[in-house]
């Protein structure tokens, strides 16, 4: 009996060795299951690559010159003028108008310099204090000259200073974001 078994086993039509069939759909599954293995990690991969290279590969949105104002309105300052200017951003898809305050002001040779109202040392809002001629940080009690330059508190460095341009009689001003906590003016943004 167990022969007669034995021999139907070989003599089954198109299966040849059963041994050797069953390795074949094993091996193939195998192959199958690494493949697609190997596609789910490339594909799960993909974020991640993306993820560790983004801070190399970023580009932030290049802000346009807000105009401030004609040259004759500060031709007569005396102490600094706050002035809101509107800065649009697109990111993508979104577009983003927001205001920012700055502050117009003389420095000692008399040339205008435009001052962003953000504290150097923690990112408040920095006023003009008009009783002490200074400018005084609310947050942690940074003191700087009306043309910006440090007194004293725990500011590394003076206001930041915004880059300018005349044209047509008309002054405008390009808002940027700077580092915050260190000595030197570093753009971020």
């Amino acid at each position: 009996m167990c022969e007669s078994a034995g021999e139907s086993e070989k003599t089954t039509p198109g299966l040849g060795a059963p041994g050797l069939s069953l390795q074949k759909r094993r091996s193939f599954l195998v192959a199958l299951l690494g493949v697609g293995s190997v596609l789910v990690g490339g594909l799960l991969s993909v974020p991640l690559i993306r993820f560790a290279l983004f801070p190399l590969l970023r580009r932030t949105t290049e802000l346009e010159m807000s105009p401030v104002g004609t040259l004759n309105e500060f031709s007569r300052l005396k102490e600094p003028m706050m002035r809101t200017i509107q800065i649009e951003q697109v990111d993508g898809w979104r577009k983003a108008i927001s205001e920012k305050a700055i502050y117009i002001t003389k420095d000692a040779q008399g040339q205008l310099r435009v001052l962003t109202s953000v504290c150097p040392h923690l990112g408040c809002t920095v006023p003009w204090n008009k009783e002490r001629n200074e400018f005084i940080c609310p947050c942690h009690g940074a003191i700087y000259a009306s043309d910006g330059t440090r007194i004293s508190g725990p500011s590394l460095r003076g206001m930041d200073t915004l880059e300018t341009s005349v044209r047509d009689g008309q002054l405008f001003v390009r808002f940027q974001y700077f580092r915050q906590l260190v000595a030197d003016k570093e753009v971020i943004g």
